[in-house]
């Protein structure tokens, strides 16, 4: 009986696919195989020494100690792509925010409720002060062809606009799913150089921090505008703010609202509150992905979505499986399956895969493995968790 603990709200749908007479799900649980999380901070959570993976019902994993984890031989999975229409829908309102100055056009109108017959009068007369540009025949580009940026992409064009992506680290099936008619940019440069709009669809790591400033800034057209729903740690807030106030910026969007943001009394400083994700249908994508994921890996120790292990499959035909999980160093393949030979253990089918500091084994073979062989696998130095699986 696997045991999952959840520490949040988790649609419904998602918790459903774990059979009852093989899985007990629950808030409260003692030793946990695996965790299932949506936005609960784990960095200051006693992750217990039971649990092999944890699970995040969305894309980001900031809530969760990725080193800590990685170090135990916890996988830590989350959910690209499930939440993507969500985000991309959102992306398109923020284009059109950006452009059309719809909300001082509202906030404007809601002053004349109290002018009775006078409001048609004065409506006409008013409107002019918030024109915006049209989207159509305006270039757009998107940095990241993720999920998320190939079908804020492809929709821009069916909008009438010139689009133009970079992302030097595409992966093959966005590749495949990237309409040919978006451009593609050598550089951030050339991006930046060309764009009316700008969608930011990246991760934030050491190397995509601060990414857009006042250097870049000076790189894009005057009365640009920036659409951020992926990260707010992608741009540097306070160059944001300076050109927005010398209109070096028309507009920025963020999903993501700071006190310095709210506090600018700049007009082209849209906050939106998080509300990327934040629909039922992105919740049930991410919650059933999650849950498929964490029962694939914890019955057949396949892993897909990992954000700290490789992605690894191989087909359960033995009745013995063995899975060790290792720091990337050199000869671990060797000391395992050296072991298994010293006791005639037959390997019938092995798969290892490396993402960055860490590896992943999955072994079948004809015979359960012992207990004394076990142990000698755990004591390599640069194993960080030996499981066995039988069925």
């Amino acid at each position: 009986m696997f045991r999952i603990q959840t520490m949040n709200k988790i649609s419904p749908l998602g918790l459903e696919l774990f059979p009852r007479d093989r899985y007990e799900v629950a808030s409260e649980i003692p030793h946990p195989h695996a965790i299932l999380v949506r936005s609960a901070d784990l960095h200051s959570a006693a992750i217990p020494d039971s649990v092999l993976a944890v699970a995040r019902a969305g894309a980001g994993v900031n809530n969760i100690p990725i080193p800590k984890c990685s170090d135990r031989g916890v996988v830590v999975f989350n959910t690209p792509g499930g939440n993507a229409n969500a985000v991309k829908e959102l992306a398109l309102a923020a284009l059109l925010l950006a452009s059309r100055n719809i909300l001082g056009g509202w906030s404007w109108g809601a002053g004349l409720a109290d002018r009775s017959d006078e409001v048609p009068e004065l409506v006409e007369k008013g409107k002019t002060r918030f024109e915006g540009p049209e989207l159509r025949g305006k270039t757009l580009g998107v940095m990241g062809l993720g999920a998320i940026g190939v079908m804020v992409a492809n929709s821009a064009l069916s909008l009438g606009m010139r689009v133009i992506g970079f992302d030097p680290y595409i992966s093959v099936d966005a590749a495949w799913n990237l309409s040919h008619s978006v451009e593609r940019a050598d550089t951030l440069e050339g991006l930046l150089a060309k764009a009316d709009y700008i969608s930011l669809h990246l991760p934030l790591n050491d190397a995509t921090r601060g990414l857009l400033d006042a250097e870049k800034f000076r790189i894009m057209k005057k009365g640009a505008r920036i659409i951020n729903l992926a990260r707010g740690g992608l741009v540097n807030e306070a160059d944001i703010i300076s050109a927005l106030k010398s209109e070096k910026l028309a507009a920025y969007v963020t999903d993501f609202p700071t006190a310095e943001l709210l506090s600018c009394q700049c007009p082209g400083a849209i906050c939106i509150p998080h509300l990327g994700a934040s629909t039922p249908e992105a919740e049930d994508n991410c919650a059933i992905m999650a849950a498929k994921q964490l029962m694939n890996f914890l019955e057949y120790g396949t892993i897909k979505n990992s954000v700290n292990y490789p992605r690894c499959k191989l087909e359960f035909q033995s009745s013995h499986r063995l899975l060790v999980a290792n720091r990337n160093i050199p000869n671990m393949v060797g000391q395992i399956t050296t072991i298994l030979a010293e006791a005639a253990i037959n390997i019938t089918d092995l798969i290892n895969h490396h993402q960055n500091d860490y590896a992943y084994n999955i072994i079948d073979t004809d015979q359960p493995i012992p207990q004394e062989q076990l142990e000698r696998l755990i004591a390599i130095d640069g194993v960080v968790r030996v499981r066995v699986l039988e069925r």
